[in-house]
């Protein structure tokens, strides 16, 4: 199997449910949306953001650093995909099924398609990859 296998690829989903009564929870609950958004997530609904990982290994590797961020008064559930599992997903918009998209070419030079994962967060995150992976 393939290192950049569909089933070795792995898609992190954070699912959250903070308190957000007093300024105070608003601030950390605002603090804990900042923090998935620089480890790479984007939102995908309110309270739901999404990752792609390279492998089984640093998917678990970023979820224990979202562990260490959980406000204390905070429900965090983490649920992982592989690739192929995700390109099932199905979505509705008011009662109709939005098309699947074709050919999810997933792993043409690392780029991945998501419904709102934008242009720009993309090009962000090939770039940091390719920098830590000393590609620059």
């Amino acid at each position: 199997m393939s290192l950049l296998s569909g089933y070795r690829i792995m898609w992190i989903i954070a699912l959250f449910d903070l308190p957000v009564v007093t300024k105070p929870e608003r601030k950390r609950a605002t603090e804990f949306r900042n923090f998935l958004l620089d480890q790479g997530f984007e939102m995908v609904q309110f309270s739901v953001y999404a990752r792609f990982a390279a492998s089984k290994e640093k998917a678990e590797s970023i979820s224990r650093r979202i562990g260490k961020a959980v406000p204390s008064s905070g429900k965090v559930d983490i649920l992982f995909f592989t690739d192929k599992q995700y390109g099932q997903t199905m979505s509705f918009r008011g009662r109709t099924e939005s098309p699947r998209p074709k050919n999810r070419n997933n792993l043409l030079c690392f780029k991945w398609i998501m419904p709102g994962f934008s242009e720009t967060m993309q090009k962000k995150t090939l770039a940091k990859q390719s920098v830590s992976q000393g590609l620059s």
